[in-house]
């Protein structure tokens, strides 16, 4: 992690803005400025020094994570407080921010106790965050290959009556169990026609012959992320209707992988998938958009939908995550994490998409 390369980028940003300084409260920033992990955290950053503030849980793990010319500092009392009374002894003015990693509270706190003007402004970090340096695309390959493995021994032990919940915690638990710090967001295990449920909870719903199985599930390795989605059916293939969706979401995704490289807009990306579902009279049937990006968080930008305005560039991370989902009967997502490059893109996960019979 080349954090001083990554502190020369942020201070070039500022000049260019004439921000005298930047703050983040943010856990995501902070491990991308400093690697540091932890929860509780503020950076400073000037063009001239960085600061990096914590309280007492976290000053012993500050001093072994942090890396970079930063100023360890150990702050008592109220955290945000005391943060914005070191912006007021520094005298910096203005201040940016990133409003969307910063509540309102934490504002006006930090507004009450320095006397200076606080900017808004979301293309700081998180545009340098887009782009992913090699170390980085090599740590989400990682994650994936941890997950995937763990999807590749569970799918063996799915019998009759397994339950949704008991499913998604036996993932969690390999997660951990691999190395993993946990999962990067809550798995999705959907049995039947809840399967229909694009981001449904696990229930006690059991595990039958002819269910449709849609697992929706990531780890978090050594501070990235990983996300992936495979559909199955268990035992039996169910009706037509299902080997329909489950081609043409197929279908759909490997049209937009296709079209995915550096220099193409996110939603082109997206139509190139969506044209072809809801060219199918499927439509009104896929309604998320195809997918984001993922890093240090599990949902970053760019996004991949109708509305985004952004442009591909070589090294950012997306997911590409067509999905068909028809009420009460059953559903279909496929997903895989997909790195941008000049010429096309780099699939970062494995695990075989074409439809699959799992038998006991």
């Amino acid at each position: 992690m080349n954090v001083e390369q990554r502190l020369t980028d942020l201070r070039a940003r500022l000049n260019e803005r004439e921000y005298a300084a930047f703050v983040s409260l943010s856990p995501a920033t902070n491990q991308y400025l400093a690697d540091f992990r932890g929860t509780t955290s503020a950076i400073i950053v000037t063009p001239d020094e960085a600061r990096f503030l914590c309280d007492f849980r976290y000053t012993e793990q500050a001093q072994e994570q942090v890396k970079g010319d930063y100023v360890i500092e150990e702050i008592k009392g109220s955290f945000v407080k005391r943060v914005g009374e070191r912006l007021a002894a520094m005298g910096v003015k203005p201040v940016a921010f990133e409003p969307q990693y910063m509540s309102v509270d934490q504002l006006r706190a930090l507004e009450s106790a320095a006397d200076t003007e606080f900017m808004p402004d979301n293309a700081l970090v998180s545009a340098l965050r887009m782009v992913k340096d090699a170390g980085e695309i090599a740590q989400l390959r990682e994650a994936s290959a941890l997950a995937e493995g763990v999807l590749a021994d569970l799918k063996a032990e799915l019998r009759e009556g397994l339950t949704e919940r008991e499913l998604a915690a036996r993932f969690e638990y390999e997660f951990k169990r691999r190395g993993a710090s946990g999962a990067s967001f809550d798995t999705i295990a959907l049995f039947g026609s809840r399967s229909s449920l694009p981001h449904g909870e696990p229930g006690d719903r059991a595990l039958t012959e002819g269910d449709v199985v849609l697992l929706d599930f990531g780890c978090r390795l050594n501070g990235y992320c990983s996300d992936l989605t495979r559909t199955y059916a268990f035992g039996t293939i169910p009706p037509s209707w299902f080997q329909a969706i489950y081609d043409l979401t197929l279908t759909a995704q490997r049209n937009a992988l296709e079209s995915l490289r550096a220099g193409v807009s996110c939603r082109d990306v997206d139509a190139a998938a969506r044209d072809i579902i809801s060219d199918a009279g499927y439509g009104s049937h896929f309604g998320h958009g195809l997918g984001h990006g993922v890093g240090i968080e599990i949902h970053e930008g760019p996004r991949l939908n109708p509305e985004s305005d952004v442009t591909l560039e070589a090294g950012m991370v997306v997911t590409v995550e067509p999905g068909v989902y028809l009420p009460d009967q059953g559903g279909v997502r496929i997903e895989d994490l997909v790195a941008v490059t000049e010429d096309g893109c780099d699939i970062l996960s494995s695990t075989p998409k074409e439809l699959e019979l799992i038998t006991t």
